[in-house]
């Protein structure tokens, strides 16, 4: 099995892992409060995830000064995606939201250019408008069947955008692994804060299957993540992000008997093309500026002045 392989199904993996959690948080949710599920969720993530970094020999959580503001704006924005979040998983049909969420690529590549001024070519840009165009026909705005839920997936898409770009600007001092143990552990503790609103449901055997079987999914989902990064090309890889839509519209299908309607389906795969379209041309540019970089280094070597004996050694 050649190492891109090995990386798209370890990438598939991680994305069914991810939506396999979601789709046992929406069952529970049926009979749960949503913050006190979060919080229980939340304790055993965390106690997994000390296990996890214990085995990988990753159990630092020293944030250099530098990174700080970065971590706590991070934790700020992914607690604020995981409501937003939550409120469309509850009341929207699986599919429909994981078909917004696909959007989060081409947001992240167009903020980075309006915020940090990354260069972004005129093909990249144009992907972007007909991805942002595909999102408008999945979320309907002003039809028939739009709901103020696909505003709160949308908001989940900016919360998460911001997430991951000031995950980008960390420091590599900044341990990875560290990060989203802490970010892990703001999350659940916040579910048990706005729990207190709530009045607590006793938990019978099935909705602690469920709550267990989530946390399960999270680790695994974080577990493939990390390992897909090890192997395979970027290029490559990144795509199978979005077999995360297929396992949604299969588990939906199967589990809730939802169905996306025709425009909806016809929105996500704009939004998968125009995405994977996105990562293939990023790749491309990241290779051709790598090659113009050994490029330029090996004529910098080639034309460097050749050292030879010093005056007193030819003498």
């Amino acid at each position: 099995m050649t190492p891109n392989i090995k990386g798209a199904l370890l990438m598939s993996g991680a994305m069914a892992a991810f939506t396999l959690n979601d789709t046992l948080v929406k069952l529970v949710t049926q009979t749960v409060p949503l913050f006190q599920m979060i919080f229980l969720r939340g304790v055993l993530t965390a106690i997994m995830m000390v296990a996890l970094l214990w085995w990988m020999g990753q159990l630092r959580f020293h944030i250099p000064p530098v990174d700080r503001g970065k971590v706590i704006g991070r934790i700020l924005a992914e607690i604020a995606a995981m409501i937003t979040f939550m409120i469309a998983l509850i009341h929207m049909p699986l599919a429909n939201v994981a078909a917004i969420l696909a959007a989060l690529p081409l947001s992240v590549t167009l903020v980075a250019f309006l915020v940090f001024r990354e260069p972004v070519g005129w093909r990249r840009m144009l992907a972007i408008t007909v991805g942002f165009a595909g999102v408008m026909l999945i979320v309907k705005p002003g039809g028939e069947g739009f709901t103020i839920y696909s505003i709160y997936a949308l908001m989940t898409v900016g919360f998460v955008t911001i997430r991951d770009l000031l995950t980008r600007r960390l420091s590599p001092e900044a341990p990875s692994m560290g990060v989203a143990f802490i970010t892990a552990i703001a999350v659940g503790l916040s579910g048990g804060v706005l729990s207190i609103s709530e009045d607590w449901q006793p938990i019978n055997m099935i909705e602690a299957t469920y709550i267990i079987g989530a946390a399960i999914c999270i680790i695994g989902g974080y577990l493939f993540s990390i390992m897909t990064m090890r192997v395979g090309e970027i290029g490559v890889v990144a795509p199978f992000r979005y077999t995360a839509l297929v396992w949604a519209l299969i588990l939906g299908f199967f589990v809730f008997g939802d169905w996306p309607d025709l425009l909806t389906l016809l929105g996500a795969a704009i939004v998968v093309a125009s995405g994977i379209f996105t990562l293939l041309r990023e790749h491309r540019v990241a290779r051709r500026a790598e090659r113009l970089a050994a490029s330029l280094t090996a004529t910098a070597v080639a034309d460097a002045p050749i050292s030879g004996p010093s005056q007193m050694q030819r003498d």
